[in-house]
């Protein structure tokens, strides 16, 4: 009888030392910043980039006047043949996942001017607040 016990306790060590390798493997290829070890590139910049949403104007979000901002994601949104929803859901989208990846790196003037985007691309698609 002992020596099924050694038999079943050292299957349980093999399998709890299979899960330690699997751990550490998984870990060694994760990278704690986000990006791609080969590109150097974020996952948000190639959302950014490749997006099904929008072909987007370069540098549209540094923009200082949120009307300029506004019309370029609506003109973007429209004219795009790769977005699934609506135009408006397309521009209001790409710039809420602009706002909400840059997080606390989005200075407080240009976050103002994004959020300010948001108003007008309401009144460009002729949205009131609450979106009906």
């Amino acid at each position: 009888m002992p020596v099924t016990k050694s038999k079943s306790v050292t299957t349980k060590r093999k399998k709890s030392t299979a899960r330690k390798t699997s751990k550490t493997k998984r870990a060694a290829t994760k990278s704690s910043s986000g990006k791609n070890k080969k590109t150097g590139i974020k996952w948000s910049a190639k959302v950014m980039q490749h997006s099904n949403a929008l072909d987007l104007e370069q540098h549209v979000f540094e923009s200082h006047d949120p009307k300029h901002v506004a019309e370029s994601l609506k003109r973007s949104a429209e004219k795009s043949k790769r977005r699934k929803g609506t135009p408006y859901q397309s521009a209001m989208s790409m710039l809420n996942f602009y706002i909400n990846r840059a997080g606390k790196k989005l200075e407080p003037h240009q976050k103002k001017i994004l959020e300010d985007s948001k108003d007008e691309l309401r009144h460009l698609f002729g949205r009131d607040k609450n979106g009906k």
